[in-house]
C-alpha cells in the first residue's frame, strides 16, 4: 500500500503544517489535507460527489488523496519528479493501471489557485473545485496536453462545476 506522502517524510522539514497525516486507507477512501492555515467546508458532500463523478466516468475508487500546499511546496515536487521549473496549480500522480481501480495522489497549490480565481475574475470556491475535479479527471483517463484534449478537459470541468455548485 502507498505511504502517503512520502516525498514530504524525506523533503519538508515543515511537516508540522499539515493538521492531518495519514497512511492511505485499504478500503476505498478520499482524503483531504491541509496545512493548518487552509481548510475546506462541506467535505463529505464533495468526497460523495467525487466518488459519484468516479461511478459516472465508468471508474471504481481506490484510495484518492488531495493534498493542499503553497507554491514553493507544489514548485518543489514539480522540479523533484517531474522536472519542469515551474509553478502550477495542480500535480496528479497517479498509482493505477487503466483497468484498476482509482488509487493516486493530487497536490494543489492554494497560492495558485487563488491567483488564478483572481485572473479569471471567479470565486476562489468556484476555481478550487474546477481544480479539484481537474485531478480526479486526470486520473479517470482525461489528458490536457493538446487543444482538443484541453477543451474536452474543460467540458467535463465545467459539467461537474454544474452538478457540483
Amino acid at each position: 500500500m502507498i505511504i502517503f506522502l512520502n516525498w514530504y517524510k524525506a523533503n519538508l522539514a515543515d511537516l508540522h503544517l499539515f493538521a492531518n497525516f495519514e497512511i492511505m486507507a485499504t478500503t476505498p477512501s478520499i482524503r483531504f489535507f491541509f496545512p493548518r492555515q487552509t481548510s475546506l467546508a462541506n467535505r463529505g458532500p464533495l468526497k460523495s460527489f467525487i466518488q459519484k463523478l468516479i461511478r459516472k466516468e465508468g471508474k471504481k475508487l481506490g484510495g484518492l488523496n488531495y493534498v493542499f500546499c503553497s507554491d514553493k511546496e507544489l514548485l518543489k515536487i514539480n522540479q523533484d519528479f517531474l522536472q519542469h521549473d515551474y509553478y502550477t496549480d495542480i500535480i496528479t500522480f497517479g498509482y493505477a493501471g487503466p483497468d484498476d481501480p482509482i488509487q493516486g495522489e493530487i497536490y494543489i497549490s492554494v497560492d495558485r489557485v487563488k491567483d488564478n480565481a483572481r485572473q479569471l475574475g471567479v470565486s476562489f470556491k468556484k476555481e478550487l473545485h474546477r481544480v479539484i475535479f481537474h485531478g480526479v479527471l486526470h486520473l479517470c483517463g482525461y489528458k490536457d496536453k493538446n487543444r482538443k484534449d484541453q477543451a474536452i478537459m474543460r467540458d467535463k470541468e465545467e459539467e461537474y462545476l454544474r452538478l457540483y455548485l
